[in-house]
């Protein structure tokens, strides 16, 4: 997913036209400066989501990143993020709503799925379908092709979708691992009740003692989180690790700052946990990890480090070393 210009198909082979170079960063970790009064960090900034548009013909997303003014170092190791609120679909009598057959490199997709379903397919032989609470991670790594669609049943007879997807960008040593995919349904994810009411259901990292099922490469946290009116949110994170918080729906609030529906709270490198207070019932996906610190070139499908290894990519594709393309 995401937004590029897909791969023309013919006979198992797969041709790339991209146009502009999307994005040309070198990044910089942040500098941790720590508050001697409190570990709670301070928020840095709060940025609102861009307008929506479409991502082939069946996901309705905005995109909270990447965004010209939140720089690429600041949501490091994250890469992009398109969040698609609950959105009916009319049944579809023949055809398919999705994102066809496209490649990548260099990074991984981590696709949930609150209502309706998505079904995924990939040239390593992956397949499956995600539907509420469930999420699939799958590791781009070296090159592969894949196709999101709804599910067969969602398009016939129609219904709601409500879904985010997330890329995760990969260090440079593991930039060309091995094409990888993790099904993870909602019976593994753990699940912490808050005081206050609301849960944390914990899909990467560690969070009070639970730790989520997904393989990571570099150390991330990853949080999906209900919070009833009143309610706190403490999470413990190491002061190098980046930290947002997506409000998905409701109002939050950190530090002095105040964050609705379709903004990011960016945390300053500045604590040892973050904080958030629900003014109202409020869906939070938060995000944490390392930053990398590696140069990043992001082009259409491909993350990697230069413009030398996008301009390979592309040569790999067109030659077929990314394999074929599954009829």
């Amino acid at each position: 997913m995401g937004r590029f210009t897909a791969a023309a198909v013919s006979h198992g082979r797969a041709v790339v036209r991209l146009k502009d170079m999307t994005t040309v960063t070198t990044a910089t970790p942040a500098v941790a400066k720590r508050d001697l009064v409190s570990d709670a960090r301070t928020v840095e900034g709060v940025f609102k989501s861009t307008g929506f548009h479409w991502v082939g013909n069946g996901f309705h997303v905005s995109t909270y990143f990447p965004s010209a003014r939140l720089p690429a170092e600041r949501v490091s190791p994250f890469v992009l993020m398109d969040y698609g609120p609950a959105k009916e679909f009319t049944p579809l009598a023949r055809g398919k709503r999705g994102v066809g057959w496209h490649p990548h490199r260099g990074f991984e997709t981590v696709t949930l799925a609150w209502e309706g379903a998505v079904a995924h397919r990939d040239n390593a032989g992956h397949a499956g379908v995600i539907g509420p609470g469930d999420v699939q991670w799958m590791t781009a790594g070296g090159g592969i092709f894949h196709e999101e669609y709804h599910e067969e049943s969602l398009t016939r007879r129609g219904g709601k979708l409500h879904m985010m997807q997330l890329w995760v960008n990969l260090p440079t040593k593991d930039k060309m691992t091995a094409p990888g995919y993790q099904p993870i349904t909602a019976a593994q994810i753990p699940s912490v009740p808050l005081e206050g009411g609301g849960e944390v259901r914990v899909i990467a990292g560690e969070h009070a003692g639970a730790r989520g099922p997904a393989h990571t490469f570099t150390p991330i946290t990853m949080l999906d989180v209900h919070l009833v009116a009143g309610a706190r949110l403490p999470v413990a994170l190491p002061a190098s690790h980046n930290a947002l918080a997506v409000v998905a729906k409701g109002r939050v609030r950190a530090g002095g700052s105040s964050a609705g529906t379709g903004e990011l709270v960016l945390f300053a490198n500045d604590g040892a946990r973050i904080e958030l207070f629900a003014e109202e019932d409020a869906h939070v996906i938060v995000l944490a990890g390392q930053p990398l610190g590696e140069p990043i070139v992001a082009y259409g499908p491909f993350v990697m480090n230069t413009v030398q290894e996008i301009d390979q990519a592309i040569l790999d594709v067109n030659s077929g070393k990314f394999g074929e393309v599954p009829v």
